[in-house]
């Protein structure tokens, strides 16, 4: 019994030192990003687009203006290009594909309400690989579309990043 809570106390003790560890450190958990405006218009209506407006709106710290008043946003993020590819990586003997990456480019830029450029048109790039069977084609299509939805989520989040570090130049 005793050595039970000897081990107890020893793993209570090792788990406090291991967050003054931390706390020491200056290690923070990630805030809401901090833009230079208040307000943001994504004139766009893409899966892609829609994922960028729900990730600057959950930030609660700007907001994201209707398409149809792009005009009184302080700042407009332009979607210039979003491109899907899949591209063979490997066939087997027969000629059958068996490997596929999977590419999403995406082009943006973002101006002020008077025109100037806060980010000058930039293009983030994902790519995830799989695998294909042809016995298996819907569900692969499935995990393709889940692939592309994950590689969205992962540009929003960047374009993020981007915005709060944007200053009017």
């Amino acid at each position: 019994m005793a050595a039970i809570q000897l081990r107890s106390r020893r793993g209570l003790l090792i788990g406090l030192s291991g967050a003054l560890v931390l706390a020491g450190c200056g290690f923070q958990l990630r805030k809401a990003p901090e833009f230079q405006f208040q307000s943001i218009a994504v004139p766009a209506t893409s899966s892609f687009a829609n994922q960028v407006k729900r990730n600057l709106r959950a930030t609660g710290t700007v907001e994201v203006v209707p398409t149809e008043r792009v005009a009184d946003a302080q700042a407009v993020l332009e979607i210039l290009a979003e491109n899907r590819e899949a591209v063979v990586i490997s066939t087997n003997a027969a000629g059958q594909v068996r490997e596929l990456q999977l590419r999403l480019t995406v082009r943006f830029r973002v101006r002020s309400k008077d025109g100037r450029e806060l980010l000058a048109p930039t293009e983030i790039s994902q790519s995830r690989d799989i695998t294909y069977n042809e016995t298996a084609a819907l569900a692969k299509e499935g995990e393709t579309a889940l692939l592309y939805r994950d590689m969205e989520s992962d540009i929003a989040q960047q374009i993020l990043r981007r915005l709060a570090a944007a200053r009017p130049a």
